[in-house]
């Protein structure tokens, strides 16, 4: 089959092309890499893409292909993918699909053959910005128009494109623990660390009001990752405070972290590039032990505002950067931090915060029977 001429434009001009991989689509985001060299399927069905366009900074994407059980979500969400080289054959013990296929089947735009190198450091010094990608043959013109109508990522909420629309449950009944997750672009492997500790969960849309949450008796309550910016999402922020403030044990990754600092009169901000890989080092101020992390998140919390708050605590800091990779609220069961202990892809080295967080459920069950 002949190949298509694929077009992908940044935001400021810059234009690169390439070959067209999969769907024939257009298809616009902001543009963002990831630098890690495995679980490319993972990445791509984390609702936390969604919305954007992905760069893999490793040289070869597709030599293992996909396979069904190693997703993030029921669907790919990132909004296209850009690469070097995509392998069309793929190599594995286990029985797997091409990852082109899986592309065609999800309508996925793919654009290969890019100096993904060129293009990271590009971004790397520029900054995310939004970004076009074309496999269908628009001319250049066609793509600044499109473009010029996409809205920032900076105020833009996403989590209501990627939570559940219905409360569902996951477990048996008569686990010892009741787990209520607020789903902003829950990953599988969240649920997954919940039932390997023997965990009844309930996961909720992400607009539940605290009345629903508290109706259905939880021992503690997740505040899961997700997509977009977290200041439009007044009214999660008002029911975490209101959990918090109830002192029920609470769990916040990466946006839901985010929502719980604002929860705190805390400030978020948009950061230059990012934090998107498998590598990347925190220091736990507190244990003074240093991690190996999974992250993937465009926004942070301000160290500044942290720092004025006498009741928060900075327990996790990036070591490339020092932003702020993790809160504790002062006399409050709440573990909070920036990147995702529950991995998937990536080292288990945080893995122990969910330990952190059943420690806390126990506390509050016993409280309560006291009580």
């Amino acid at each position: 089959m002949e190949s298509r001429t694929a077009i992908l434009l940044l935001e400021d001009g810059t234009l690169f092309k390439g070959i067209s991989q999969g769907s024939a689509k257009t298809s616009t985001g902001e543009i963002c890499f990831n630098t890690g060299m495995t679980g490319y399927q993972e990445i791509f069905t984390d609702p936390s893409y969604f919305g954007q366009i992905m760069v893999t900074s490793t040289a070869h994407i597709g030599n293992y292909g996909t396979q069904a059980d190693e997703v993030e979500s029921g669907s790919v969400k990132i909004a296209g993918l850009v690469c070097k080289n995509f392998s069309k054959i793929h190599s594995r013990v286990r029985n797997s699909q091409t990852l082109e296929s899986y592309f065609e089947e999800q309508q996925i735009p793919t654009i290969s053959n890019v100096d993904t190198r060129k293009l990271v450091r590009h971004i790397r010094d520029n900054g995310a910005m939004n970004a076009i990608l074309s496999t269908d043959g628009k001319s250049v013109e066609e793509l600044k128009e499109l473009l010029a109508k996409v809205p920032s990522m900076k105020g833009r909420e996403l989590a209501s494109s990627v939570s559940t629309k219905e409360k569902y449950e996951v477990g048996s009944k008569s686990s010892p623990r009741r787990v209520a997750i607020i789903d902003l672009g829950l990953k599988t492997n969240s649920l997954r660390n919940l039932l390997n500790r023997d965990t009844f969960v309930a996961v909720f849309p992400y607009n539940v009001t605290f009345e629903e949450l508290t109706a259905w008796q939880p021992d503690g309550i997740l505040v899961s990752n997700g997509p977009g910016d977290p200041e439009p999402l007044t009214g999660v922020t008002e029911v975490v405070k209101s959990i918090i403030d109830a002192d029920i044990p609470v769990m916040g990754i990466c946006l839901g972290h985010q929502i719980i600092s604002l929860s705190q009169g805390l400030k978020t901000y948009k950061m230059h590039n990012g934090h998107r890989g498998i590598n990347h080092p925190v220091l736990n101020t507190i244990s003074r032990k240093a991690e190996i992390t999974s992250q993937n998140h465009g926004f942070a919390v301000s160290a500044e505002s942290c720092m004025a708050n006498p009741d928060i605590t900075i327990s996790h800091v990036h070591l490339n950067d020092n932003t702020v990779a993790g809160i504790r609220i002062k006399n409050k069961p709440v573990v909070s931090v920036q990147y995702h202990p529950e991995a998937g892809p990536g080292p288990e080295d945080a893995n122990y915060l969910f330990d952190e967080f059943f420690t806390h459920i126990e506390e509050y069950k016993k409280k309560m029977t006291i009580g």
